[in-house]
């Protein structure tokens, strides 16, 4: 019984020292919020021309291709860290570099239609050190049967 008694006091113990802070939540969630702010202001934005490309009409089994061009209106420079499409049949391609204010870029995004028939709408989610961090978008059209 003495045992199980002192378990419990030491657990409370160390679960009362864990959830202890220093007394300043308040104080330490308003610089929080401040430095995001000041973050989010001095940010890259990826400012793209067309965030969406219709590539029309095409047979199944072609391939086409769009440079989706950006620029960065932000600050700081633009480090894109990846670029990821909704399936295997679209393949983007990124700036590796970082990106500097003012400067522009380009994702190259190719799509393969082979097995594909119908409306295709593939969505490319760049992820980079912008507010938001994701980004889309979007090359669409008609793949017909042959």
């Amino acid at each position: 019984m003495k045992k199980l008694f002192l378990s419990l006091v030491a657990s409370g113990m160390l679960l009362s020292a864990c959830n202890s802070s220093n007394g300043n939540t308040a104080d330490n969630a308003s610089k929080a919020n401040a430095d995001s702010a000041a973050t989010a202001a001095n940010a890259p934005v990826a400012k793209f021309e067309k965030e969406s490309h219709d590539f029309g009409k095409i047979k199944e089994g072609d391939k086409v291709s769009y440079d989706f061009k950006f620029t960065n209106t932000g600050k700081s420079p633009l480090i894109i860290t990846n670029a990821r499409a909704t399936c295997g049949c679209t393949t983007p391609t990124w700036p590796k570099a970082p990106v500097k204010p003012g400067e522009s870029g380009v994702i190259s995004v190719t799509f393969n239609s082979a097995g594909k028939s119908g409306l295709q709408d593939k969505q490319i989610t760049v992820t980079a050190n912008t507010q938001p961090a994701e980004t889309m978008v979007h090359l669409i059209g008609e793949v017909l049967k042959k």
